[in-house]
């Protein structure tokens, strides 16, 4: 398809009806991957028991998807724009849609690995591309609305995951999870085709070798390292994976500093309201992953519940995840993302306050009322955050941006899972040497359960002093019409 071939200005002003086409099929492909990210886990325990396999190495199934996300994000950027979003969006929808049908079809654990690697790479980059295409193709004075909509499924899906994936286990196979992406990935496909529009490629160095190398291997190395910290971080695969990732990550940032077409734009980090939005969104996700994790361990492993069951206790953090989604991006429109994240971080810090006070004998609906908080205060300020990262960068490197972005969350995101991993684990520990255990009971993983959410509480506060730092950036729209946004629907 031609880029080149025609080219129109994007309006200054307009109506969000007039890209709900093309808004649609990037939420439906959105939807789908993030969907698949969270619904493997519930089926860890059955694929276990019929591929008579170690758990160890059935865990690849979810590490492998991981880093191969991590390995491809920073390539995003340039990928869109030297061959086009458009293009990019629609092959990593087929690859994830094609790597999704092998992995119906696996035989054994390691050919599930590979299939999952294979979706990994095609999930990866959609993303960092979504984000920057519908953020250029927002009417300027409706930006925080729109990726407001597209927010609700980054924020849904995850919930929604285990609900779909235990129901499936439960009541068919685990095969569905990944059936279940085919007719879904092909409407994604089919719309992306009709409604997307093309947008210019901008014209790029020839590719960055040292970046396409380095950036790959820092990101996956250490989301390999966190990710194996959550068992040892004294253990040789996480001390090598750490070595290794930083001592690539290093180069990396050397090597793009000093290059004139960088794979990731690094000097934006020049902007300071960039940078304390971006720690601010570290710490806010370090606390969403760190739950999304966290609360499905203790109830199936504590409490007993199945997967389905724990899906449906989750379920009131999705639906005000997605209630509260757009409101926040309509508000960020008017007053920008500081109010947000702060009212948002104060819901954060009151759900984990609760979680840290939970009691053995305490019901569902003490663990639904802190979820429903939790995933209101993510949706108030998650895409208000994301709209003032790129609103805070110049507009030419959109596409880089969210990459950038978007590979630090594949990092933040393993560590977060890691690091409370290794309290609760050692809290566990901790109680059953004091109590003369060898197992522990409800109690005991209760009061680890509590403890780890007791830290999350000076996550959610440091989080909330830091947003008290972030102003509102100064856009100028017809700078932004005029420097991104062209413009062919195809």
């Amino acid at each position: 398809m031609s880029v080149q071939a025609s080219k129109a200005e994007a309006p200054a002003s307009g109506s969000i009806a007039s890209i709900l086409g093309p808004l649609i099929a990037i939420i439906v492909g959105l939807f789908m991957v993030i969907l698949d990210g969270t619904a493997v886990n519930v089926a860890i325990p059955k694929l276990q028991e019929d591929f008579n396999s170690s758990l160890s190495l059935v865990q690849w199934t979810v590490t492998g998807y991981a880093l191969a996300q991590a390995a491809v994000i920073p390539l995003a950027g340039w990928l869109s724009d030297r061959f086009g979003a458009k293009r990019i969006f629609l092959i990593s929808i087929a690859l994830f849609t094609i790597g999704s049908l092998l992995c119906s079809f696996a035989q054994s654990a390691e050919m599930l690995i590979l299939f999952r690697v294979l979706q990994g790479l095609g999930g990866g980059v959609v993303m960092p591309i979504s984000m920057a295409f519908v953020y250029r193709m927002a009417p300027p004075d409706k930006v925080g609305a729109v990726m407001g909509m597209m927010g609700v499924p980054i924020l849904l899906a995850p919930a929604l995951g285990p609900v779909l994936a235990g129901s499936l286990v439960d009541y068919a196979s685990w095969h569905w999870i990944f059936l279940i992406n085919l007719p879904i990935g092909v409407i994604a496909v089919l719309l992306g085709i009709r409604t997307l529009p093309n947008i210019d490629r901008q014209s790029v160095a020839s590719l960055d070798l040292l970046g396409i190398i380095l950036a790959p291997l820092a990101f996956a190395a250490l989301s390999y390292g966190v990710t194996q910290g959550g068992s040892s971080w004294t253990s040789t695969e996480t001390l090598v994976g750490l070595i290794v990732g930083v001592v690539a990550l290093v180069l990396f940032v050397i090597v793009e500093l000093r290059s004139k077409n960088p794979l990731l734009e690094l000097r934006v980090f020049r902007s300071g309201n960039f940078t304390r939005g971006i720690v601010v969104q570290w710490v806010s996700q370090f606390a969403l992953f760190g739950s999304f994790f966290l609360v499905p361990v203790f109830l199936q492993s504590a409490k007993g519940y199945t997967a389905f069951d724990t899906g449906l206790i989750m379920l009131p953090q999705a639906i005000a995840s997605g209630v509260f989604m757009p409101i926040g991006g309509r508000l960020s429109d008017r007053f920008g993302a500081r109010p947000l994240v702060l009212a948002g971080m104060i819901f954060v810090i009151g759900a984990t306050a609760l979680l840290a006070n939970l009691d053995a004998n305490d019901g569902k609906i003490m663990v639904m009322i802190p979820l429903a908080l939790l995933g209101a205060g993510m949706g108030l300020f998650m895409m208000p955050l994301n709209t003032h990262l790129i609103q805070s960068s110049p507009q030419n490197l959109v596409g880089r941006v969210t990459s950038l972005t978007n590979a630090a969350q594949q990092v933040v995101s393993s560590l977060a899972i890691a690091t409370l991993t290794t309290l609760s684990t050692n809290k566990m520990k901790d109680l059953l040497i004091s109590a003369h255990k060898q197992a522990p009971e409800l109690k005991e993983w209760t009061t680890a359960f509590s403890y780890t959410f007791f830290i999350l509480i000076f996550v959610g506060v440091a989080g909330a002093i830091l947003g008290l730092l972030l102003s509102r950036p100064k856009v100028d729209p017809n700078a932004e019409a005029s420097a991104e946004i062209h413009m062919m629907v195809g």
